[in-house]
């Protein structure tokens, strides 16, 4: 029997299969998730359950039995997008118990941010703040109450994104190239990594055209931050102001669930591609927070979100069998 951890993002899911008690096997990995309300989101949520699981199996070296024959006990999925308590959530369930063949009483489905909070903090309180293409900020306290702020999606909500911080960058472009701001290197920049030419009088039209096309996206905006980060380091103001504008943006957050959870001294872990590898970034978000709460402790996650995961799916399988002794 096997367990089963699914970190499920919009660029990639991971599959992490592992024994009854705990120790991981194998996995796998497939593509990204969208949110289930658009008209893709049920199919793209499913593939990426599907194909990570077999990508895992395949890769699963069992010397006691063939692999074939080792059925899934219970399964946890954290995905971006599913929200906790709603009715994105049932869905989800319901989509994962068909792609899986599992009840839905040995399922876990929600958020991605609760898959990481269980993996960077197992043994209790802590927050973590998220910031790959889009960011949420998730905290639990010794009393196991959670407290969520910001993630409500890149159309409303992005502040101390990837996404935000190249979408950022790109609008003070045009303002550069339409004479609302004195012109810079960081419009050079930014355009040749569009391979665009600076000195084209059409680069601004065709970045208007370019934005809207489905395949750009959160993802073609968060590509560009990497540009922002490579100025900052190079001097230059500009890029400099905006990562430390989305790192105050992160410690907003990060204040918000502490207050609210009643954290005096709490625990931050960052998670995500962008304050990961954005090194100049994380260390503006550091700063602002030593400034902001001077009290926090940045510390690293003990485990990823896959390992988060599968500590969900091993308390509903004990949960299970403890139903059947009963």
């Amino acid at each position: 029997m096997l367990l089963a951890g699914f970190d499920a993002g919009q660029t990639h899911t991971t599959c992490r299969l592992a024994t009854l008690a705990g120790e991981p096997l194998a996995e796998g990995e497939g593509p990204g998730v969208g949110h289930l309300a658009a008209a893709d989101g049920p199919k793209r949520f499913q593939d990426a359950l599907r194909e990570s699981l077999v990508r895992a199996r395949a890769r699963l070296v069992d010397h006691q039995a063939p692999q074939g024959i080792w059925p899934l006990g219970a399964a946890a999925i954290g995905a971006s997008g599913i929200e906790h308590g709603s009715g994105v959530q049932e869905q989800g369930l319901h989509l994962a118990a068909a792609t899986l063949g599992l009840s839905t009483e040995k399922l876990v489905v929600t958020g991605d941010e609760r898959t990481a909070l269980a993996g960077a903090f197992p043994q209790g309180e802590g927050i973590v703040v998220i910031s790959g293409t889009g960011t949420i900020a998730l905290g639990r306290n010794q009393a196991g109450r959670h407290h969520r702020c910001a993630g409500w999606g890149w159309l409303l909500d992005g502040a101390g994104s990837g996404m935000d911080i190249g979408r950022d960058a790109l609008t003070l472009s045009l303002r550069m190239a339409d004479g609302r701001h004195p012109d810079g290197p960081l419009r050079q920049a930014l355009w040749q990594a569009l391979g665009l030419k600076p000195e084209d009088p059409q680069s601004p039209q065709i970045i208007k055209a370019r934005v809207v096309q489905p395949t750009f996206g959160p993802a073609g905006f968060a590509a560009l931050a990497q540009v922002v980060e490579q100025q900052a380091v190079s001097g230059d103001v500009l890029a400099l102001g905006i990562l430390q504008r989305h790192g105050q943006a992160l410690v907003d957050m990060v204040v918000a669930v502490a207050t609210r959870l009643e954290l005096p001294t709490p625990s931050v872990c960052t998670l995500g591609g962008a304050i990961t590898h954005l090194g100049c970034f994380r260390e503006t978000f550091l700063q602002a927070l030593d400034s902001a709460l001077p009290q926090a402790v940045p510390q690293d996650a003990v485990g990823d979100g896959c390992a988060g995961a599968l500590s969900l799916a091993a308390d509903i399988w004990r949960a299970n069998a403890r139903g059947r002794t009963d």
